[in-house]
């Protein structure tokens, strides 16, 4: 009985969703790159006055949200405690509002937990629904979706976040995450790829419901994306799964070379620690303190071998460099399952500078006792491109595009 009364809310809430959007013309959003929190973020357009929001680009998140402290649309509308949206959106009770009517304060509204990872807190907000557009006018490759589910943010809860954007996009697995709702509505494959620029003057792309003629002539690998059983969310019920990406590192390479680690800590346990996540909140990898160390001493042996000297650590990277003596870098492998399954970090995604003089090792020390093993960060996203296929339960990537003469910005 449940499994079907689960069906009927499914099946109704995205015939609800009724949409003037087709395969043609779902939308590829820009994604640009802040310079000083060296977050990625993308814009939307939401509402009847088709407002234009910046919003952070968190895979981990279950849902978009936004500050709605000067949101205005006549499109708006509050989700119903109880109703079967609030089911589906996994509505935490009903929040109220003592002042006066608008959007963010309502009554008799399904509770949401929308979450600020920089500041690691959960607020108490409510659902809502409006019309989102993937661009301004409506024109070109565009989705719209007039119903589309969100959480309002006060804007005094915006801390951490990259300069002018007011909320956060999330695309985890949840059925309201931001992909979720597009290919339900566009009846295209449930996928989506991120190209992250390097730079702040670069732009690159999300693209919902698969490739198209983006991957043209790109070398992708391919890789299962594993389920963690337990939640990794702040907050959750007993026997949720989580909704963020996990995949099977089991090996780590630098310079050709395996580095000697307990397997252990490559596979989640029934507490659902361990494992290798995928963060775009994270700005650069971390890695179990016990995996971190035989990790930095055998790169930076592998350094030396090539003739680049050391220098002083510069906090939070322990391995740094004369920046003057790297002609090249040791190259780093993810080894996956398979037969010559890996993903290649070298060159900009293996070192960061810090200034003419220096760069360090891109990774950090994740501490003795971390949620996940590893947690892929943003810098080593740069210039790769990710699909997130989850027809297929598949992550497809490839390594850096630079090496293919290619790049984000010119996709």
């Amino acid at each position: 009985m449940a499994s079907f009364l689960n069906y009927i809310v499914v099946f109704f809430f995205f015939a609800i969703l009724v949409a003037s959007t087709s395969a043609q013309n779902v939308p590829t959003l820009p994604i640009r790159k802040d310079p000083k929190t060296r977050q990625f973020y993308t814009t939307i357009h939401m509402g009847s006055n088709r407002a234009a929001i910046n919003t952070v680009i968190d895979l981990g998140g279950p849902f978009l949200w936004f500050s709605c402290n000067d949101y205005s649309s006549t499109t708006y509308a509050p989700i119903p405690c109880g109703s079967r949206k609030c089911q589906l959106a996994k509505g935490s009770g009903c929040v109220g509002c003592n002042l006066p009517k608008r959007p963010g304060c309502t009554n008799d509204t399904c509770g949401a937990t929308p979450y600020n990872p920089f500041m690691n807190l959960l607020f108490a907000q409510g659902f809502n629904e409006d019309s989102f557009y993937g661009s301004k006018d409506g024109a070109g490759p565009a989705a719209v979706v007039p119903r589309f589910l969100f959480s309002c943010m006060d804007k005094d809860s915006l801390e951490g976040l990259a300069s002018g954007a007011t909320g956060m996009l999330g695309l985890s697995r949840s059925e309201i995450s931001f992909h979720k709702q597009l290919v339900g509505v566009s009846k295209l494959p449930h996928k989506f790829s991120i190209c992250f620029p390097s730079s702040s003057s670069g732009i690159g792309k999300l693209l919902v419901g698969g490739g198209g003629g983006v991957y043209n002539n790109i070398l992708l690998k391919s890789t299962p994306l594993i389920v963690n059983p337990v939640s990794t969310y702040p907050i959750y019920s007993e026997g949720d799964a989580s909704e963020e990406y996990f995949i099977g590192v089991e090996s780590i390479r630098v310079a050709g070379e395996t580095i000697s680690v307990k397997e252990s800590h490559f596979t989640i346990d029934k507490k659902g620690d361990g494992g290798t996540k995928i963060s775009t909140v994270q700005n650069f990898t971390a890695l179990h303190n016990s995996i971190y160390k035989p990790f930095a001493r055998a790169f930076v042996k592998a350094a030396a071998d090539l003739g680049i000297k050391s220098v002083a650590a510069v906090p939070p990277f322990r391995a740094c460099f004369r920046s003057d003596t790297i002609t090249r870098s040791p190259e780093i492998d993810l080894v996956f399952p398979g037969k010559d399954v890996y993903w290649s970090i070298g060159g900009a995604n293996s070192m960061v500078e810090i200034d003419r003089k220096t760069s360090c090792l891109a990774f950090v020390d994740g501490g003795s006792n971390p949620r996940s093993s590893i947690v892929i960060g943003g810098h080593q996203m740069e210039e790769n491109l990710l699909e997130f296929d989850l027809l297929n339960s598949q992550l497809r990537f490839s390594s850096s595009l630079l090496v293919q003469n290619k790049s984000c910005s010119s996709l």
